[in-house]
């Protein structure tokens, strides 16, 4: 992927919210966060170096392999994706490696003190902080009016939270759910430009999140309506917020 976008591949390591995938390749749930460190440490291990010498507990070791095609970055980008476990981002601090927070439910202000632990963590150990990044992973649709995004977004919305409601034993997802999501200290970004813009820049002022992405659509949706609600996202949204926060951290503004 790397090589075939020239260079703008990344990627995102992290345990999951699903599980059924540990059965299916032989794995049992109570080596759960072994499991995880030992194979980052050879996801780590693969990226750094073109020629591995690695065993661990859980895998065939690899003495003296080259793993080949070579990405076109060096390093190419591995962040640690979390859900928001105190174990998780304090790790990416202590290895240095960018933070993606999946910011998907509840108030999103919640995950404050996540980023302080995370720049806390890096800088005990010797990390530069003003090179470090912190993503928030958020559900949204963008549209020209809010009405418009709300009609169009909330029954994919609902049809994909409820079947996964069903297999999760959680309630209906129903339109007042989906409304307080998207309030302004909701997690669903989803309403015209300046109401997204907002919602994006009081994560940056409140939270600390130096990164936002948006995940669009949850449900099946037209395809040209996914991608209008890019183009306004790339062409109107990031410009709205690009020019607050210069302005804000150029005037020496406090977080709040």
């Amino acid at each position: 992927m790397d090589a075939i976008s020239n260079g703008r591949a990344e990627i995102m390591a992290g345990r999951g919210s699903f599980i059924e995938s540990f059965p299916l390749f032989g794995y049992d749930l109570q080596d759960y966060d072994e499991l995880f460190e030992e194979k980052l440490d050879l996801l780590l291990q693969i990226r750094d170096n073109e020629i591995i010498n690695w065993s661990g507990k859980h895998r065939a070791s690899i003495p003296n392999r080259g793993v080949y095609p070579r990405p076109v970055q060096d390093p190419l980008p591995v962040w640690i994706a979390s859900g928001g476990t105190p174990q998780s981002v304090a790790r990416a601090g202590m290895l240095g490696l960018p933070l993606a927070l999946a910011i998907i439910g509840g108030s999103p202000l919640q995950f404050a003190a996540l980023v302080k632990l995370y720049y806390r963590a890096a800088e005990q150990v010797g990390h530069d902080k003003s090179k470090l990044t912190v993503a928030s992973h958020s559900h949204g649709f963008v549209a020209e009016t809010t009405d418009e995004a709300i009609e169009k977004f909330f029954p994919p919305t609902q049809y994909a939270m409820s079947v996964l409601g069903r297999e999760r034993g959680w309630g209906e997802y129903t339109r007042g759910t989906f409304d307080h999501a998207r309030s302004l200290e909701g997690a669903l970004y989803t309403g015209d430009v300046k109401t997204v813009a907002e919602k994006i820049i009081l994560l940056r002022k409140r939270v600390g999140i130096t990164r936002f992405m948006l995940h669009t659509p949850v449900g099946s949706m037209p395809h040209e309506d996914v991608m209008k609600s890019i183009e306004l996202l790339g062409k109107e949204v990031a410009p709205i917020v690009r020019e607050e926060i210069a302005r804000w951290e150029a005037a020496g503004e406090p977080e709040e």
